[in-house]
């Protein structure tokens, strides 16, 4: 007999998902704690939107197990799915629609009628703060209004937990406050929150316990503050005016470790412990192998530093 998946948000036991020769998840573990923000981090092909996937039922795995919030997805789907909300990275509603009428659809999929439905409408869009475009058709929204409703669809049933899939994606700075506002009022409601994303600083703002997924394995797993406690090192991004040299390459790895930033030859991530020191020697190396330094990063270690350390890429395809 199995033993019961101790009771939280989320639990993942030995989750793992094979594409014919393909492992694309490879045993994964964690849990997100009754109100936890949980953030889930990966480069692209790290396995994370296979995850998610998991965790919402639209894949089945090739082993493991997965419960929400208590109870096991492999025992009673639909009980699961009752306590889950899904805020995908598309889009989900019909854009012909007012806000209103596409909440009045899916709350009906989600079994709620009459004036629970219409509480549960208004409460959402005030959450979201759509309550004075209610009736409006969805095709005038902004990016930041359509990614606030999505949000709202995705908690019309009143989950337990919610798992939110790059909800900021293309929102201007104000519509992201917005979001992050709302889902701060979840929070503190104790809903249990899985927050995946591809900005750092919004990982770093939100999250209680951040988990950085690589090559389908969890690699690393704590807070964002004692993860970034755990560097000595600096990351300094450096571009260059020309391609470096293996020649340059090598004479600088004699004094710290220097590696191509994402394929780029013009660009380097320098890991060293003394600025000072590093930065005379890599003046004298720029020098000496006639390049020219044309942008040149010195900042606190934050939580991308520490992805960079990890996986040697960062988490957008983005110069520093």
């Amino acid at each position: 007999m199995e033993a019961e998946l101790e009771p939280c948000g989320i639990a993942v036991e030995d989750l793992a998902k094979t594409y014919g020769g393909l492992e694309a998840v490879k045993g994964v573990d964690f849990r997100v704690g009754r109100g936890e923000f949980f953030g889930l981090l990966g480069p692209n092909g790290a396995g994370k939107t296979t995850t998610i996937g998991m965790l919402a039922g639209f894949i089945k795995p090739t082993r493991g197990r997965i419960s929400i919030d208590g109870v096991e997805t492999h025992l009673h789907p639909m009980a699961a799915r009752r306590e889950l909300g899904l805020v995908p990275q598309e889009l989900a509603f019909y854009p012909t629609l007012s806000a209103r009428d596409n909440l009045l659809f899916y709350g009906q999929i989600y079994g709620l009628r009459g004036q629970r439905l219409e509480e549960r409408i208004r409460t959402v869009l005030e959450m979201v703060q759509l309550s004075e475009r209610t009736r409006e058709p969805v095709s005038r929204f902004s990016n930041g209004m359509k990614r606030r409703l999505n949000i709202a669809i995705g908690f019309l049933h009143e989950p337990q937990v919610l798992i939110l899939d790059e909800p900021t994606v293309g929102v201007d700075a104000q519509s992201r406050n917005s979001i992050f506002e709302g889902l701060g009022r979840l929070h503190r409601k104790g809903i249990s929150i899985l927050y995946s994303t591809h900005y750092m600083e919004e990982a770093q703002r939100l999250c209680d316990r951040v988990a950085i997924l690589d090559q389908g394995r969890i690699i690393a797993l704590d807070s964002p503050l004692n993860l970034i406690h755990t560097l000595e090192t600096w990351i300094i991004p450096v571009k260059f005016s020309a391609p470096c040299q293996d020649s340059f390459l090598r004479r600088l790895n004699r004094f710290f470790p220097a590696q191509e930033m994402n394929g780029d030859r013009n660009g380097l991530y320098l890991e060293v412990s003394n600025r000072e020191d590093a930065l005379q020697r890599l003046f004298s190396e720029t020098r000496r192998s006639n390049l020219t330094i044309r942008t040149l990063h010195l900042r606190e270690p934050d939580l991308e530093t520490v992805f960079l350390r990890l996986t040697g890429k960062r988490l957008r395809d983005a110069p520093p």
